[in-house]
């Protein structure tokens, strides 16, 4: 039973970041607990950090120290391998390996990439062997023919086999697409690994293309201008010095033109043409030998509206042009254009079931229940924040603070009277220190008096008179929402007593939703054997407008999103697809529509049927070309009667744990009990609000 697996390269550049990306999507699908390590990294000082390791921990929210997934700078391993401490380097690889490893269920080693020759393949093959890693060859076809391709692959083959080492598969990169059916079938018979698995991955222009930014920061260059546009993508360099009607017809889509900074006709006229439909749209401009425009042109750019960049640098033409041809362009965090581009690419081109079954057999099926809510408490614990609860008097409330200040998971505000407090935990028999807890008493605290002005100076608008306000602060969930609301509580949590309306009322009257958001709802984690699914909204709106569905559905990828689930929406309805006729799906199809409009960058699918979003082989018949479908993380439901009972039928029928209902798209968190709540749901929801005002 493997638990990790060794990626390495042929040669600088194979597309390593695409193959991370992939594995460590699929691998999460089975475990929370996945570990990234490097056996040494290129960052010369602790403020650079490693663009692989940087990547995936940012984008897939993993919980991992930066320091504890890699065991050397590239600088300090050449200094001890030139002193010949070379096993001093192996034995320091290994020991912080193991010590990734111990808190991991799966740990993704990613190996060299050649780019010098104090790491080759003999030094890999030695890394991956003494870490029990099998390993995974990355090669790349670009700029080589299908014959050049397989060679290099077979060298490395070699290499790894000579050395013992188990070879998982092998992945080719950058293949022109035409070729990549004949480069698979030739590679399949051509390695001596072919009983493991061989895939293709077809080049693409928008992940090989850098970005101006990545231009700009490449070459520490100055941006005068089009600084809303940095993220352009740079096709091709082309270097302009000649007549206007000579180098037009040599312009092309997204070229980043390079020319001396005082030609003031070719920056004008390269702008008309990317203005123009006969032309095709540029990248930027990019200006050389620390010259400028000349004034009466820079008064002219001035004045134009947003354009399309224009960097200036000192160096000349060629240098500048060298340069930049030499760069490469990386997938990074603060891209997520090309991370989603990367995991299409890998979903459509590896087959992932295959894959998954033959680098690991790891039993762990999913994150489970305890594991989600012991990443949760962890989470909660690093930052922890101070929560109000309106229902002192409570016993489940009670014991609820008995268990998160023990364990110091959040500080605690508790409202009532003092003695009747007191008395309570006493019957009880919790063990509840008085000194870490603050009680207040909502009809006698000189709190009153200052959250009554307030209210007064919010609702007075609306008719409320002070005397209301000063008796509306009385009230817990005023009183506890006004703490919320000035910053003296990070969160609020009720309803195990009270109402839904009693404790969501002041947070629509005062902390109001989010800007761009103009509907509150909610979601459940339904917490099942393999893994944890987002139910939205089961409890806020009875019956959602087409346009309120559509929001419900972007925040609730939102808030699974922010705890570590990669949001695949499905909006349910009692037809899949184009199928089904009739107003409610008709609402479900609008409501899918809009919220691609408005977030074209989530995936969303819908009208899409219960058994279709979640049951691959159901999903595959009914919508074989979603990417939902059959792998939905999030579930939207037409209406609170739908939601409601089947999140209950889902939790009685299954054993499933349901943390919510956690309320979404108010600017503070307040969330709401159901009535009928258990001390354990009353932690979790604490919990899931402490994390939520981390936020």
């Amino acid at each position: 039973m493997t638990k990790s697996i060794y990626i390495t390269t042929t040669e600088p550049h194979c597309g390593k970041s695409l193959i991370s990306l992939g594995l460590t999507e699929l691998l999460l699908r089975k475990t929370r607990r996945i570990g990234i390590f490097r056996p040494v990294i290129n960052g010369r000082s602790s403020h650079q950090h490693d663009k692989n390791i940087d990547l995936l921990l940012t984008h897939f929210q993993l919980d991992l120290h930066y320091e504890d997934t890699y065991a050397f700078r590239r600088r300090h391993m050449a200094d001890l391998l030139a002193q010949g401490r070379y096993n001093e380097v192996m034995d320091r690889i290994i020991d912080r390996f193991k010590a990734l490893q111990r808190k991991c269920d799966f740990v993704l080693c990613i190996g060299s990439d050649l780019s010098d020759s104090e790491f080759d393949f003999t030094s890999n093959a030695e890394i991956a062997k003494n870490l029990g890693c099998p390993v995974l060859i990355i090669g790349s076809a670009a700029n080589r023919d299908a014959n050049a391709t397989i060679n290099t692959i077979r060298i490395a083959v070699d290499s790894f086999l000579e050395h013992e080492c188990q070879i998982v598969g092998t992945i080719i990169n950058r293949a022109k697409q035409d070729e990549v059916a004949d480069l698979l079938k030739r590679l399949t018979y051509s390695l001596p690994t072919a009983d493991e698995f061989v895939y293709v991955i077809p080049d693409n222009q928008i992940l090989s293309s850098p970005t101006v930014k990545e231009v700009a920061d490449h070459l520490e260059a100055k941006v005068l201008y089009g600084r809303y546009h940095l993220d352009n993508l740079a096709y091709r360099y082309l270097v302009i010095a000649m007549q206007l009607q000579n180098y037009l017809p040599r312009l092309s889509e997204k070229a980043l033109l390079i020319t001396p900074g005082d030609r003031g006709d070719l920056i004008l006229s390269a702008l008309q043409a990317h203005q123009s439909h006969n032309y095709p749209q540029l990248a930027g401009i990019l200006l050389t030998s620390d010259l400028r425009p000349a004034d009466s042109v820079k008064r002219l750019l001035d004045g134009l509206p947003r354009t399309i960049p224009i960097l200036a640098v000192e160096a000349g033409t060629y240098e500048t042009a060298t340069q930049v041809s030499a760069m490469r362009s990386y997938i990074t965090a603060d891209n997520p254009i090309k991370i989603e581009l990367s995991l299409k690419l890998f979903e459509a081109y590896v087959d992932t079931k295959t894959l998954s079954e033959q680098i690991s057999h790891i039993e762990v099926k999913g994150i489970t229940p305890k594991m989600f809510v012991y990443n949760l408490t962890q989470q909660a614990m690093d930052k922890r924040q101070h929560i109000v609860l309106p229902e002192g008097y409570d016993r489940r409330v009670l014991k609820a603070a008995e268990y998160l200040l023990e364990r110091r998971i959040v500080d605690l505000t508790i409202l009532g009277r003092r003695d009747k407090i007191e008395s309570s935990i006493q019957k009880l028999g919790l063990n509840i220190d008085m000194r870490q807890v603050n009680i207040i008493d909502p009809q006698d605290s000189r709190l009153s008096d200052t959250y009554a002005n307030k209210l007064y100076e919010l609702r007075q608008h609306k008719g409320l008179t002070k005397e209301q306000a000063q008796d509306l602060m009385c009230d817990v969930s005023y009183f506890g929402t006004m703490m919320v609301y000035l910053g003296h509580a990070n969160g609020m949590v009720s309803g195990a007593v009270h109402t839904t309306q009693h404790t969501i009322i002041p947070a629509l009257q005062f902390v109001r939703t989010k800007p761009g958001c103009s509907v509150v709802s909610s979601v459940f984690f339904m917490c099942l054997d393999d893994r944890i699914l987002v139910y939205g909204d089961c409890a806020i709106n009875p019956n959602p407008t087409a346009e309120e569905l559509a929001e419900i559905a972007i925040s609730s990828a939102e808030t699974a999103q922010a705890f570590g689930i990669r949001p695949k929406v499905a909006l349910l309805s009692y037809s899949s697809g184009a199928s089904g006729k009739g107003i409610d799906v008709e609402k479900v199809r609008q409501a899918t529509n809009l919220a691609h409009a408005k977030r074209p960058d989530l995936l969303i699918e819908g009208p899409i049927q219960y058994d279709a979003a979640v049951d691959a082989d159901v999903g595959q018949t009914k919508m074989p070309n979603s990417e939902v479908a059959g792998q939905a993380s999030v579930l939207v439901f037409p209406d609170l009667n739908t939601g409601n009972n089947t999140y209950k039928a889902v939790q009685r029928e299954t054993g499933a744990i349901a943390i919510g209902p956690v309320l979404q798209g108010l600017n503070k968190p307040v969330n709401d009990l159901s009535r009928g709540c258990t001390v354990e749901d009353i932690i979790n929801t604490i919990i899931i609000t402490a994390i939520q005002a981390q936020g």
